[in-house]
């Protein structure tokens, strides 16, 4: 190929960039070109000369002289693509079959293993796996490190590169090698694929007029699907709750009108997040109505080092407005904000536009969260018992009687359905897992009474 030809190539690629806008005229200077755009306000693209003409032979050099002939198609792409990760984890070129793919996973139905994924150093790191998934059964966690794709080292691969690897065919096996913090050697753990249905919101009645909301993902229909969730707890509890716990732990994030929407469900007024870049269209603001489900009673947001995005926004808005009590870990920390552009040839980009900010002005980008309450990661051991039980004040000989009579058992009023006896076991077993939700009922409960010394 000329150098003619791929300078032709090198300027029908601008133009796919300035998309339908008229060019109105240029401007040559010493070193950069300014192309004057006309888009109802006039732009001015100042162009590197210098720099496009080192693209341009680079270009006509692996053309030419790689080893094996090359695509331009491939090569343009490449570059692209290279551009746009250049700039940080999130930024990214999506071809046509990728974009279509994102879209996909943004409305809840996706193949793969199940998990939100980003690169560090040259790795695929594990931001959270995806409830009821393929990732999450076979133990991956949050901050796991993939280092090999079956045989295939993820050195030198890009995300996307690493991603069409872990998609397949529903029911392939995928072996994965992974760094894990705390492990002394690399893990192998073998993953099958399945077609990836996300529930974005469950919710459950625990105890004591307290309900439970998991939200596993910020979709599309998230906002609606919590309402939903809230109108049947209380259904269930027959009133209005006590308290709620807001499970948001391993949440990678999702759809932003999801998490604002979330945040104004427990809201009357107020600021919930703002964003701040460049460009006017990347500066916005984002505010509460009236209409708190809660009606003012306690809640505890659970979250961790899983917990991203738009988990992030929601936890930053409720701490920040006094709404919530936020337990757990330092979230992950991503708080910047990706515009898609999609482009004339059914491509797209992805491109960081701007940084999110909690009322009052926080920047949660590469700090996450703080918890109010710090909840560590334990592994818990039941202690069994002494078999000779523990000794009280009526195991002494001659003790004294409380001067009431001896005790005696309470009766119970209503018999205990099967059904019931099953619920209440269930949730003891959850709950005797799940340290972290324990606490989180302990801390609605001490907030609960605390409000209700306040009124007296």
């Amino acid at each position: 190929m000329t150098t003619t030809g791929i300078k032709k190539i090198l300027w029908i690629s601008l133009g796919a960039i300035l998309g339908g806008m008229a060019v109105v005229g240029t401007t040559v200077l010493a070193d950069r070109e300014e192309v004057i755009v006309n888009d109802q306000n006039t732009t001015v693209l100042s162009l590197p000369l210098k720099e496009l003409r080192g693209f341009v032979e680079v270009f006509e050099r692996v053309s030419h002289d790689y080893v094996d002939e090359v695509d331009d198609k491939k090569l343009l792409e490449g570059a692209i693509s290279g551009m746009l990760s250049s700039l940080d984890p999130h930024s990214a070129y999506l071809p046509p079959k990728d974009y279509k793919e994102m879209e996909e996973h943004t409305t809840g139905q996706f193949g793969g293993l199940g998990m939100e994924v980003g690169m560090e150093d040259g790795f695929v790191k594990v931001i959270s796996p995806i409830d009821d998934t393929p990732a999450q059964a076979a133990g991956i966690k949050a901050g796991d490190l993939i280092i090999k794709l079956a045989d295939e080292p993820v050195k030198g691969k890009t995300l996307g590169e690493a991603v069409k690897i872990m998609r397949g065919k529903p029911g392939t096996e995928l072996e994965l090698t992974i760094i894990r913090k705390g492990e002394d050697a690399p893990l192998t753990v073998k993953v099958v694929r399945a077609i990836i249905k996300v529930k974005s919101v469950k919710q459950r009645m625990l105890k004591d007029g307290v309900g439970y909301l998991r939200i596993s993902q910020f979709q599309i229909r998230t906002g609606s699907d919590v309402k939903k969730a809230m109108k049947a707890l209380k259904t269930e509890h027959g009133s209005k709750l006590n308290g709620l716990v807001l499970d948001l732990r391993n949440n990678p994030g999702g759809v932003l009108q999801a998490a604002i929407q979330v945040s104004d469900a427990f809201l009357n007024d107020g600021l919930i997040v703002y964003t701040e870049g460049r460009i006017k269209n990347s500066q916005m603001r984002f505010e509460s109505e009236m209409g708190d489900l809660m009606q003012g009673k306690p809640i505890v947001v659970l979250i961790n080092e899983g917990s991203a995005s738009a988990s992030e926004i929601v936890a930053g808005a409720l701490q920040d407005q006094k709404r919530a009590l936020i337990a757990g870990r330092t979230s992950f920390g991503k708080g910047s904000v990706q515009t898609l552009l999609q482009l004339n040839n059914g491509a797209a980009i992805k491109v960081t536009t701007a940084r999110y900010y909690t009322p009052s002005g926080r920047s949660i980008q590469a700090e996450g969260i703080v918890p109010d309450v710090e909840i560590a990661l334990v592994k818990l051991e039941k202690l069994e018992a002494n078999k000779f039980g523990n000794i009280k004040e009526k195991n002494l000989t001659g003790h004294l009687t409380n001067g009431h009579g001896e005790s005696k058992p309470k009766e119970n009023k209503e018999d205990v359905t099967d059904e019931e006896k099953e619920k209440a076991d269930e949730l003891k077993a959850l709950l005797d897992k799940d340290y972290e939700l324990d606490e989180a009922l302990r801390l609605i409960k001490t907030m609960t009474l605390a409000q209700e010394m306040v009124k007296q």
